[in-house]
C-alpha cells in the first residue's frame, strides 16, 4: 500500500492551514533565483509558519539557506518526479509548523547539501557558522562505499552522539524521515517494509523520548499501513463508521464547557481524536469499542494551578474513573510531558477520557524538544559564567541520552550495536532510583539491582556480591521501583567476576555489553561445566582463571581438559594417605605431604599455613599429586572447608544451610562466630560427592541474600 496515497495523518490535520502543494513549488524553484529584496516564494510558507511562532525573526538566514540548497540540488529529482529541492522544503515545512527556531529551519534547508551535492562542510560553515554545520554534519549519512553493510548502523551511531551534544541533529532526522515515509509509495514493496522496520524500531521510540508527539503518530500511522494493510484498512473502516452527528464525546464536551464556565475557570475544551495507531490498540485491549473510544477531551487553561482546578470541578460533577487518573505535572515523564489523565462518567454511562494541560504544556506535548527553540541559547537575564565551559547544559536532560551514549562506546561491532540500540529503545519506561549519596539513576522499567551496580560503578559492579534497596539487603536480581533507594555492595576481591545469570537480569546495555565483554576476556568463566553451572547466581563469581593469580584462600581454576582428577599419589604407593583437615585439599589444588605417626602420608594444599609450621620443625615435605584416573577415590567423596562471612539478618543460617543442601553438600561441622559490627563469620566442613562441584557450591553460598563473600579455609593445624 502507498503510504503516500493511505496518508492517515490527513483526517486528523490541523485545519488552520491548507496542504501545501509542494509540487507547484518545486516548479516554481526551477524558476531561478529572485530579486533580492524577497523572499522566494517557494519559501514563503516556512517564513508564514515560522513567524507564527517567533514573530520577531530573522529570515535573511533562510532566504540565504534556500538559495544556496536550490541551486545545488537544481536538476536534481527525486524518484516520485518531483523536484529534489520539495523534499527539503517539506522537511523544514514541518519543523517550522512545530515552533523549530530559525537555526534548526536552515539546517534543515541545507540537511541533504552535503550528502547529495558538491556542497562541502566547509562551505556551509564559511557560511552559516559553526551550529548550522554542526547540525548538517549530525545528520549527514556515511558512505556505503567506506563502510558497506555497517552504513545504516554507524550513520545512526553517529547521529545519536551528534544528538548528546545538541538535540535539534534529531530533530532534523524525525522530520526528514516523516517527509520520506510519506513519500514512500514509490519505492518497491519490499524497500518499503525495510525503511518502516527501521522507523519503527528505532525513529518512533527516539521521537516519543524527544516528546515529539505530533512526529511519532503520523509515523507509527504511516508504519502501520505499511506494515499491517489488513489491520489498519479495518482501523480505519472503524473509524469511518463512528463518525456521527450524535458523537457522544460532543455532549460531554458540552457538559465539560458549561460546568467549567459555572465555576469561574477559562478553560478551552476541544474532542482530541485518536490517531490510527491508538485506536486500534484501544480496541486490542478492550475488544469491542465504545462510541467514546475514538477521541478524547482535551483541556486547556493558562496556569498550572487551574489544571488542578479544572480536575477538581470534574471530579465534584462527573463520576471519575479513579483507576484512570494520573498525574505527569507533579511527576514529569522522561521525554517532557506534563498533562493531568482522569476519565469521567458522562450521560447515559459513556466514559470519556480527558486529558488536562496549559497551552505551553500542550505545545510541548506535541512538539517536544523542538519547543523548547534553542535549548542552548544564552538567557540574557541569567548571570554571565565566570569561567568559560565547552559544556552545554541540555535542559531535557534524557537519563536514556546519557546511558545511549556510555554503552555505544562499548559496543564497536555494528551488529551488536544496532541489535543492543533496537533492544534499548523498545523499553518505552523509565524509572528514577536513589543512591545513597544523594545522586540519582535513571534506569529503565524493568531494571534490577545489577543494572543499578553498572550504572553506579562501571567495570568495578564486577565484583557486585548484592546490594541494599531501601535499607534492606537484596540479591542482584531484585527489580527496581520507581523512588526506590539502592546502594549496591562490591567484594573486597578485586579479582572476582560476574556471573552468567546477571545477564538474565540485566535490562541496560551498559550492563549486559560489560558482563558479556567479561566473559569474552575470561572464555574459561563464560562456559562452565554442566557440574557448576546449576548453583550460578546474582552475586556468583567463577573461579580464577589460570592466568590470573588467585587471591588467598581461592582455589585455582579447575582445568577443562582432560580427565578429572581421581585420588592422590605420594612416593611411597604402600603409606595410606589421608587429606588435612586443616585445609581440606580437592582438585586441582597443588600438594605437599608429610609423614606423620604411623607411617601415613597427611597432604595438604602447598599454601597451607601448616606446611610452613612442618618445615620450620624440620619435617621433610613428601612429593604428592593428583591421579590421572588410576589413584585412590574415595566412595566418600572430598571434604572441603568453607568460610562464609556476611551480614547478619534473620534466617541468615536457615538459608545458607538450604544452598548446601541444594548443591548436594552434606555439612560434616559448622561454626558461627558471635556478630561483629552487624557482621557474622560462618565456617563449614562439607562433604561433596565430587570435587567438581566444589565451584558450583561457592557460587550457590555467594548468592544467598547478605553474603558477600566465600573462600577456601586456611587454618594452622597441629603438628603431630
Amino acid at each position: 500500500m502507498s503510504a503516500e496515497a493511505a496518508d492517515p495523518g490527513a483526517p486528523l490535520r490541523r485545519r488552520s492551514r491548507p496542504r501545501i502543494d509542494l509540487r507547484r513549488l518545486g516548479r516554481v524553484a526551477l524558476r531561478g533565483p529572485v530579486s533580492r529584496d524577497r523572499l522566494p516564494d517557494a519559501i514563503s510558507h516556512v517564513a508564514e509558519a515560522h513567524r507564527a511562532h517567533h514573530p520577531d525573526a530573522d529570515l535573511t538566514i533562510l532566504r540565504r539557506a534556500y538559495v544556496l540548497a536550490e541551486s545545488s540540488h537544481r536538476g536534481q529529482m527525486r524518484k516520485s518526479g518531483e523536484p529534489y529541492i520539495t523534499h527539503p522544503l517539506a522537511v523544514t515545512l514541518i519543523l517550522a509548523e512545530l515552533g523549530a527556531e530559525t537555526t534548526t529551519l536552515t539546517a534543515s534547508l541545507l540537511h541533504d547539501t552535503v550528502e547529495d551535492t558538491e556542497v562541502t562542510l566547509d562551505q556551509v560553515k564559511e557560511q552559516f557558522g559553526d551550529e548550522v554545520c554542526y547540525l548538517v554534519d549530525g545528520v549527514t549519512k556515511l558512505e556505503k562505499v567506506d563502510y558497506g553493510a555497517a552504513a545504516e548502523p554507524e550513520t545512526f551511531r553517529k547521529m545519536l552522539v551528534a544528538t548528546g551534544n545538541d538535540v535539534r541533529v534529531m530533530s532534523i532526522k524525525l522530520a526528514d524521515r516523516l517527509h520520506n515515509m510519506r513519500t514512500l509509495g514509490v519505492m518497491r514493496p519490499e524497500k518499503q517494509a525495510r525503511i518502516a522496520k527501521v522507523t519503527r524500531d528505532v525513529l518512533i521510540p527516539l521521537a516519543e523520548r524527544l516528546g515529539v508527539q505530533a512526529l511519532k503518530t503520523e509515523l507509527e500511522d504511516l508504519v502501520f499501513a505499511i506494515l499491517h494493510p489488513e489491520e489498519y484498512e479495518e482501523t480505519r473502516a472503524l473509524i469511518a463508521a463512528a463518525k456521527s452527528p450524535d458523537d457522544p464525546l460532543e455532549t460531554i464536551a458540552e457538559n465539560v464547557t458549561h460546568t467549567l464556565r459555572d465555576a469561574g475557570i477559562s478553560a478551552e475544551v476541544l474532542i482530541r481524536p485518536r490517531h490510527f495507531v491508538s485506536v486500534h490498540r484501544v480496541r486490542r485491549k478492550r475488544g469491542e469499542l465504545r462510541g467514546t473510544d475514538f477521541g478524547r477531551l482535551l483541556v486547556l487553561v493558562g496556569e498550572d494551578a487551574d489544571c488542578y482546578a479544572v480536575l477538581g470541578e470534574l471530579h465534584t460533577c462527573f463520576t471519575p474513573v479513579i483507576s484512570e487518573f494520573k498525574d505527569f505535572i507533579a511527576a514529569p515523564k522522561f521525554n517532557l510531558y506534563q498533562s493531568l489523565h482522569t476519565a469521567v462518567v458522562g450521560p447515559e454511562g459513556a466514559v470519556a477520557e480527558v486529558l488536562i494541560r496549559t497551552h505551553r504544556m500542550h505545545k510541548v506535548a506535541e512538539a517536544g524538544v523542538v519547543a523548547l527553540g534553542n535549548p542552548y541559547a544564552q538567557d540574557p537575564a541569567a548571570p554571565p559564567q565566570t569561567e568559560p565551559s565547552d559544556e552545554r547544559a541540555d535542559p531535557t536532560r534524557p537519563g536514556w541520552l546519557s546511558r545511549l551514549l556510555d554503552w555505544q562506546e562499548s559496543a564497536t561491532d555494528p551488529d551488536t550495536f544496532w541489535t543492543t540500540l533496537r533492544d534499548d529503545l523498545a523499553q518505552d519506561r523509565e524509572i528514577t532510583v536513589f543512591r545513597t549519596d544523594g545522586g540519582t539513576l535513571g534506569l529503565p522499567a524493568g531494571a534490577s539491582c545489577v543494572d543499578a551496580a553498572y550504572a553506579q560503578y562501571g567495570d568495578r559492579a564486577h565484583t557486585a556480591i548484592g546490594a541494599r534497596v531501601n535499607g534492606r539487603l537484596a540479591t542482584l536480581s531484585t527489580v527496581l521501583s520507581d523512588g526506590d533507594t539502592v546502594q549496591p555492595l562490591l567484594a573486597q576481591d578485586t579479582a572476582s567476576g560476574p556471573s552468567p545469570d546477571w545477564l538474565d537480569h540485566a535490562r541496560t546495555p551498559a550492563a549486559r555489553i560489560a558482563i558479556t565483554g567479561w566473559f569474552s576476556d575470561h572464555p574459561d568463566e563464560a562456559k562452565p561445566d554442566p557440574e557448576t553451572a546449576d548453583a550460578t547466581g546474582p552475586g556468583a563469581q567463577g573461579e580464577p582463571s589460570p592466568e590470573r593469580e588467585a587471591p588467598v584462600g581461592t582455589a585455582p581454576a579447575r582445568s577443562r581438559s582432560g580427565p578429572r582428577p581421581t585420588g592422590v599419589v605420594v612416593d611411597d604407593p604402600n603409606a595410606p594417605v589421608r587429606l588435612a583437615g586443616c585445609c581440606t585439599p580437592v582438585p586441582p589444588d597443588e600438594l605437599t605431604g608429610f609423614v606423620v605417626r604411623g607411617g601415613a602420608v597427611t597432604v595438604h594444599r602447598r599454601e597451607c599455613p601448616a606446611v610452613t609450621a612442618m618445615q620450620e620443625i624440620g619435617r621433610a615435605p613428601v612429593a604428592a599429586r593428583w591421579a590421572d584416573g588410576e589413584g585412590r577415590e574415595s566412595d566418600a567423596g572430598c571434604r572441603v572447608t568453607l568460610v562464609a562471612e556476611s551480614f547478619g539478618r534473620p534466617r541468615l543460617l536457615a538459608d545458607l544451610t538450604e544452598a548446601i543442601a541444594t548443591a548436594d553438600a552434606a555439612i560434616v561441622s559448622a561454626t558461627v562466630e558471635p556478630p561483629s559490627e552487624q557482621r557474622v563469620r560462618h565456617t563449614y566442613t562439607l562433604r561433596l560427592p565430587d570435587a567438581a562441584g566444589l565451584p558450583g557450591l561457592m557460587r550457590a553460598m555467594r548468592d544467598v541474600a547478605g553474603v558477600y563473600d566465600v573462600s577456601r579455609a586456611q587454618h594452622p593445624a597441629p603438628t603431630g
